[in-house]
C-alpha cells in the first residue's frame, strides 16, 4: 500500500512540474511577442521644393533633380490630391490636378516628379503601406495615360508614416489620404 502513495505522489509531482513548466513557458513566449502598438509621431515635417507654400510636404530618399524653371513653374500648381477612405481611385478635382502636371510635364521631356502615397493612420503599417503604393500608382498611371513617359515618374509610398494633420477627425484623416508630387 505504501509503494502504491509513493507511485501516486511522484505522478503527481510529475504533472505538477510539467505544468508549472508550461506557465513559464507560455508567460516567456507573452512577454518577448507583446502586443502590437502605434507608435506615436511627433515628427517635423520639411516642404521640399515644388510644394506651394501653405501646403505641407517633405522630401523623402528620392532625389529628383529638376531645373530651376521647371521647380519655378511646378510651384505654381497644386502639388496634392486626395483619396477617399480606402481607395486608390482618382477623383475628378485630382484629375484637374494632375492634368496641370502631365501638361508641364509632357511640355518638359527631361522633367521628373517623385509622387509619394500616404494614408490616414487606421489600419496595420503593413496595409497603409500597400495603399499609399496603390494611390501613388494611380497617380502615376493618370500621368503615363496623359503623355508622361513612365521613367519620368518615381513612385514612393510613406503609407501613415508621415501625417500632416495630427488627431483622428474626420478632416484630419481626409488631410492624410493623399499623393504629394515634388519636383
Amino acid at each position: 500500500m505504501s509503494i502504491n502513495i509513493a507511485l501516486s505522489n511522484t505522478s503527481v509531482k510529475n504533472r505538477f512540474a510539467k505544468i508549472a513548466a508550461l506557465a513559464v513557458l507560455s508567460s516567456a513566449v507573452a512577454l518577448t511577442t507583446g502586443c502590437a502598438t502605434k507608435r506615436a509621431t511627433s515628427e517635423v515635417v520639411v516642404a521640399p521644393l515644388g510644394i506651394p507654400s501653405g501646403q505641407s510636404g517633405y522630401t523623402g530618399a528620392v532625389i529628383i533633380d529638376n531645373s530651376d524653371a521647371i521647380i519655378s513653374d511646378a510651384d505654381n500648381l497644386q502639388a496634392v490630391v486626395y483619396f477617399d477612405f480606402d481607395s486608390s481611385e482618382i477623383t475628378s478635382p485630382s484629375a484637374d490636378v494632375l492634368s496641370q502636371h502631365a501638361s508641364l510635364l509632357s511640355s518638359n521631356p527631361a522633367a521628373s516628379v517623385l509622387v509619394a502615397g500616404h494614408t490616414d493612420e487606421r489600419g496595420s503599417r503593413e496595409y497603409n503601406i500597400a495603399l499609399g503604393e496603390r494611390r501613388a500608382q494611380s497617380v502615376s498611371n493618370y500621368l503615363a495615360a496623359q503623355g508622361v513617359a513612365a521613367n519620368n515618374i518615381s513612385v514612393i509610398s510613406y503609407g501613415e508614416e508621415r501625417p500632416v494633420a495630427a488627431g483622428t477627425t474626420k478632416e484630419a484623416y481626409a488631410q492624410n489620404r493623399r499623393a504629394e508630387l515634388s519636383y
